[in-house]
């Protein structure tokens, strides 16, 4: 055996950057706490206030109050000043205005979810079973929407479609639409909003989110149906927003789209930001990523049939893949954001 050397200022480092990681672990609670108790909407614009104050203001325990703010000073959530917490103006864009680009809270909400059920999740590492996306708890899936939903209603209807080749034009006068993997319909509804001519219906395979979806008053429609096997035929836009690669069989999903489809019909494919290696993923966004797919979307695809586990990080060139496969023949990018690959797929 070979004795190995020990860098000890390296091994401090890391221990010290684990111990940052260990609160950011619980910080995530907290920050799911200050988000379901209306605390940091409490603190948006109102200047500094004391422990006392913000409890008053959300009908809430001084005490769990405190430490709270504590916890989320020490993490640089909040500013501290003799004895009173302030939200600053740019970190309330991300923590308390559900309209802004940036809202977080919902990620955390998806994150900590995810997180409980480990158990499941360790227990697939050794059996090399899947986990079904309906066996996980509602705020993972109340959470995916809070996620994704401020990036679809600052991008979907103001430049995602209109990169898209004469589909705007389309939906103003009236199209047929079909949002696949829909979930709780967030993308669904900012469609029928923008563009109340057409007829927009969202399918999903899960019936807790389908229900979900059914319960907001809006001009779409939703049926739990699967990719594989929704109706309907002759669509002139076909959408899925970051659900191809949690699908078992992607493949057929992206055949049955092609059938689904009008003769110049299109699909939008908007799948999470990730380049072709691993080295390009190497970076916050895409250790996020990975590690919801490790905890959600490879055992989502693992528990259905094929289960060919693309993952969160698929990347440009393994897409591509997968609509060629299904006999689509144009695939291009039409646009990105720092979460999100958008394409245009078209016969």
């Amino acid at each position: 055996m070979t004795t190995q050397t020990i860098d000890e200022a390296k091994l401090q480092d890391f221990v010290m950057t684990a111990v940052g990681e260990l609160g950011a672990t619980l910080n995530a609670a907290l920050v799911v706490i200050g988000d379901r108790l209306g605390l940091y909407k409490a603190m948006a614009g109102a200047g500094a206030l004391t422990p006392r104050e913000l409890a008053d203001k959300t009908q809430t325990s001084e005490r769990y109050v405190r430490e709270w703010l504590n916890a989320q000073a020490a993490g640089g959530y909040v500013a501290y000043e003799d004895g009173r917490y302030a939200l600053p103006a740019e970190h309330a864009m991300a923590l308390a205005e559900e309209d802004s680009p940036v809202f977080l809270p919902g990620a955390f909400q998806l994150m900590t979810a995810a997180v409980r059920d480990e158990p499941k999740i360790a227990e697939a590492f050794k059996s090399g079973a899947g986990v079904g996306w309906h066996q996980h708890g509602h705020d993972l899936f109340e959470g995916c929407e809070r996620f994704f939903r401020p990036g679809y209603q600052h991008n979907l209807t103001q430049t995602w479609i209109p990169a898209l080749e004469g589909v705007e034009d389309k939906l103003r006068a009236g199209a047929r639409v079909a949002d696949v993997g829909c979930g709780h319909g967030a993308s669904t509804l900012i469609m029928a909003d923008a563009y109340p001519a057409s007829d927009v219906r969202g399918f999903d395979y899960h019936d807790a989110s389908i229900a979900a979806a059914n319960a907001k008053a809006s001009a779409a429609s939703f049926q739990v149906a699967s990719a594989q096997d929704f109706p309907g035929h002759d669509y002139d836009l076909v959408t899925t927003f970051d659900c191809l690669h949690d699908m078992g069989d992607p493949v057929r999903a992206a055949h049955h789209i092609r059938q689904a489809l009008a003769a110049d019909g299109t699909w939008l494919l908007v799948e999470p930001f990730a380049g072709d290696t691993v080295e390009e993923n190497l970076n916050p966004v895409g250790r996020v990523y990975y590690a919801v797919s490790t905890l959600v979307c490879t055992p989502a695809s693992l528990s259905q049939d094929v289960g060919l586990a693309l993952g969160a990080q698929a990347g440009e060139a393994r897409l591509r893949d997968v609509v060629t496969a299904a006999g689509f023949t144009r695939f291009r990018r039409v646009a990105e954001t720092p979460f999100n690959l958008v394409f245009e797929v078209r016969r």
